[in-house]
């Protein structure tokens, strides 16, 4: 997530000498251009080049004036020169070993940098020098980002000894996604692109940054307000809107009905345009699962070879080895899905394997064959709502349930994670156009080990 304007300070600067650069420096007053020059000579000559002789003959390194820009950033609250001079100088913020050592000791696992290459797991506690170099590896040069992950830890760390309910059911903080989530959260709130997002989120106040951080682990709704301090400095402040908590056990209830008239219905559907595939990003970055979720999975890979996800398989050997509730057999299974990079993508598998759990629950089939392909069943199932869509003329009958690109969903026009429909993923669980209906009409169609029509028994006690 590193800003762009770094990137660009290096360019601008390549071609030009130290000794240009030093008077550069020492001729201008705006702290965000002594801020790319001291980028550029801290990435092209290291913070100990010295850069001349103070009025008392003492040499001035690189450090030297990073140190003052810094102390200066601070007093004018230039929350991301702060940020990004504070990882140029090493710093680390308070009280980093405690935070993330109480959030191990509370059963949860911490993972930093972006994933799927860059991501380094933390399971246990270390020192805050240890713990520094571990998040700046992570992150290589994005100074910013570095510090921002150091932060935010310490928020969280804040957050789950106060109201550890806002944890349950998540076993892995990703902070690298949690960032992620965030600036698209400010995509969304305040209209612009991905880039300015970033740069907004990296000029956040600590307030507002920790109370974002709230809201999105809460589930609550917040909108952004912004207004020019001075200059090309922005003020932000978060506003609680309507909350509408981020349900763990939406997927569960997906038999309730709902009666409601025609234009109550297309009223709610525009209030809720992208709030779907929005809560899925929100839950898959979070890691959060329905609740008892793992031990159902487990009573999953009891009837069948295995369950394939991303290339990766997990063994009915597991049922052997290890018990249904045991945190070791959770952490395997959440291993797996965190291969698949894409937040939405994942908790549609995570309800792909919901339906199945529905199978092994209700005692459908006493086997359910050999090893299984969860992602086959949600690609099927978004294959079923593209042809659904283009007979009702539906929302996807715009893009992917239109011509061609119906036979073709490797070349979705919508451009949705993993070649699923942007609007598959914005689809409510229930209802007769929801993804739990097309799930297990995927699944269905997928195993052959379901009995077929009038072989059911409906016993009725």
């Amino acid at each position: 997530m590193c800003s762009n304007r770094w990137t660009q300070s290096d360019a601008q600067f390549e071609n030009t000498e130290v000794d240009e650069l030093i008077s550069m420096l020492r001729e201008t007053d705006v702290l965000e251009e002594q801020g790319d020059i001291l980028h550029y000579l801290v990435v092209s000559h290291g913070l100990d080049y010295c850069t001349g002789l103070d009025d008392q003959d003492v040499s001035v390194t690189v450090k030297d004036l990073l140190k003052g820009l810094y102390d200066k950033a601070c007093q004018h609250k230039l929350w991301g020169l702060v940020r990004h001079s504070a990882g140029m100088l090493g710093k680390r913020v308070e009280d980093l070993a405690k935070a993330v050592t109480d959030l191990i000791v509370r059963q949860k696992q911490v993972t930093v940098g972006m994933p799927p290459k860059h991501e380094i797991t933390i399971t246990g506690p270390l020192p805050e020098n240890e713990l520094r170099q571990i998040i700046h590896q992570a992150y290589g040069d994005d100074e910013s980002t570095a510090m921002l992950t150091q932060e935010l830890l310490v928020y969280l760390a804040m957050f789950i000894r106060t109201e550890p309910q806002l944890f349950l059911e998540m076993l892995r903080l990703r902070v690298g996604l949690i960032i992620q989530v965030m600036a698209t959260e400010l995509t969304r709130t305040l209209k612009c692109d991905p880039d300015d997002a970033s740069e907004h989120l990296l000029n956040l106040s600590p307030f507002e940054m920790k109370n974002i951080l709230y809201h999105i682990m809460s589930g609550k709704e917040f909108a952004v307000t912004t207004s020019i301090k001075s200059g090309h400095n922005f003020s932000h402040s978060v506003i609680s809107t309507k909350s509408s908590k981020v349900s763990k056990t939406h997927i569960e209830n997906i038999f309730e009905k709902e009666r409601e008239t025609d234009d109550q219905q297309q009223s709610d559907a525009e209030k809720q345009q992208g709030q779907w595939l929005r809560r899925r990003r929100l839950d898959g970055a979070l890691n959060r699962v329905p609740r008892n979720f793992y031990p159902r999975v487990w009573s999953v890979l009891e009837r069948c070879q295995g369950l394939a996800i991303n290339g990766k398989v997990l063994s009915n050997n597991l049922t052997q080895e290890m018990t249904s509730g045991e945190l070791k057999f959770a952490l395997r299974v959440e291993a797996v899905l965190n291969t698949i990079s894409q937040p939405e993508y994942r908790q549609l598998v995570v309800e792909a394997l919901m339906v199945l759990t529905l199978v092994v629950e209700h005692n459908l089939s006493p086997c359910l064959g050999d090893v299984l392909h969860v992602e086959h069943l949600v690609h099927t199932s978004n294959r079923i709502f593209l042809q659904d869509q283009a007979k009702v003329n539906g929302d996807a009958s715009l893009c992917c349930a239109k011509g061609k690109e119906m036979s073709e969903p490797e070349n979705l026009v919508c451009g949705g994670a993993a070649n699923i429909c942007q609007h598959f993923y914005d689809s409510a669980p229930s209802g007769s156009y929801g993804t739990m209906t097309y799930l297990v009409r995927s699944v269905a169609q997928t195993l052959n080990c379901l009995p077929k029509d009038g072989q059911v028994d409906c016993n009725i006690s």
